[in-house]
């Protein structure tokens, strides 16, 4: 079967190799998959490059999460059938992929498979971020940078989806448009405005945003501290531009808090949290209130392109390849 390979370490457009491997097995407590799409995300241009915290053994084949029909399934399994479409966490850039069947959900008939594979990892990271980690409220202002990403755009319409008032951050007039089709209250526009923390004060009345969601970090990071609320709650995301140094004084002084978010960490002490974020999210799909965005789908030969394309920040919502 055809799958996109990782022998040395770099850039994903230098470094991705289609190969031709052998097909996986479905081994205990594993289901194997006939892959329809696969979802990518900014840790596996990391994992190229030898620089997430998870580093997988050479050679290995970059995917966060699939979509398919289950073709196999191993000994233990209960719950899933083989011609199943599900999703998982996860899997490969291949034609195929086994993945564990505690990660792996039924998909509702209502829930295209490219929409389906956008949900694992960025809404439920974004909702353990809102719910488990800020305890958002409805009528609360929440701030999102890097908003016409994929986490980005998933934090606008499950802060929505909340009750919350959204101001989103994006820069350039097509990443603008985005947030606005998404239903963002207010954007701003980065590179248009000359002082993003006056305009978000102005845009609060002063007050300040009562929970911000970054996954930008570097010097966004620094300004989004200084639009904090009292008793704000900071969430960590990510840091794509840069790990910042935090002022802890400042902290103090406008008495808010810095709250990291590891989602994937946290599965592993909570496994369980996982399929009742699953069955949130898909409730949401159903009904319309979330609807990931998605960037131009790539086709299975653009699979090196497609991670090269989210490391030079080129894309607009979930990278998602056909397969």
């Amino acid at each position: 079967m055809r799958s996109w390979q990782v022998h040395e370490l770099g850039d994903p457009i230098d470094r991705l190799v289609l190969d031709e491997v052998e097909a996986p097995e479905a081994g205990p407590g594993r289901v194997v998959l006939d892959l329809e799409a696969v979802g990518l995300a900014f840790p596996n241009v990391l994992q190229c490059r030898g620089e997430y915290q998870v580093k997988p053994p050479l050679p290995f084949s970059p995917a966060a999460e699939v979509v398919g029909r289950v073709s196999a399934v191993g000994d233990g399994v209960e719950g899933l059938e083989v011609g199943q479409r599900v999703v998982s966490l996860g899997g490969a850039l291949a034609d195929q992929a086994a993945v564990g069947a505690a990660s792996a959900f039924a998909v509702p008939d209502g829930v295209a498979p490219e929409k389906a594979v956008a949900l694992p990892t960025n809404y439920c990271t974004t909702w353990y971020a809102l719910h488990d980690r800020a305890q958002l409220q409805p009528g609360e202002t929440l701030l999102v940078t890097g908003a016409s990403g994929g986490t980005g755009s998933a934090a606008i319409q499950l802060g929505l989806a909340a009750g919350a008032r959204v101001i989103a951050v994006a820069g350039g007039p097509e990443k603008v448009a985005a947030c606005e089709a998404l239903g963002a209250d207010e954007v701003i526009d980065h590179r248009e405005v000359d002082d993003l923390v006056e305009r978000v004060r102005e845009l609060t009345g002063g007050s300040g945003v009562d929970v911000a969601y970054d996954p930008v970090g570097g010097d966004v990071f620094q300004q989004v501290r200084r639009c904090m609320a009292w008793n704000g709650r900071l969430l960590v995301i990510g840091f794509v531009a840069g790990i910042p140094e935090i002022a802890t004084n400042h902290v103090l002084l406008k008495n808010y808090s810095v709250v990291g978010v590891h989602w994937g960490a946290s599965l592993a002490r909570d496994p369980a949290s996982l399929g009742r974020q699953m069955g949130e999210l898909f409730t949401l799909a159903e009904t319309g209130a979330v609807d990931p965005l998605l960037h131009p789908v790539y086709g299975f030969e653009q699979g090196a392109r497609a991670i090269q394309d989210i490391a030079d920040r080129k894309v607009v919502g979930k990278v998602v390849v056909s397969v």
